[in-house]
């Protein structure tokens, strides 16, 4: 029986070590594996302009903050508590 345990368990790993040797692992410096060493191109879409971002940006903040704002008042109203269900 004991051999029959330690035959499955050499066996399971010489697999492990023979997928891992197979598959695109890398070590870095520090012995650590990445299985992603390569890194992608990155992709500028020129035909997007993001000349009015910021000001865009800062609108749809500001509202997001109002309606927030606005559900934290109305949670307050109706329930009593700030959030409901915490305090």
């Amino acid at each position: 029986m004991r051999f029959t345990l330690f035959n499955t368990c050499v066996t399971f790993i010489n697999n492990y070590k023979t997928a891992m040797a197979n598959s695109q692992v890398t070590n870095e410096s520090g012995g650590r594996q990445n299985m992603f060493p390569s890194e992608t191109r990155p992709y500028i879409d020129e035909s997007v302009s993001y000349d009015g971002y910021p000001q865009n940006a800062e609108k749809v903040n500001g509202r997001w903050a109002m309606i927030g704002f606005v559900a934290l008042l109305g949670a307050y109203v109706t329930t009593g508590q700030i959030i409901p269900g915490i305090f």
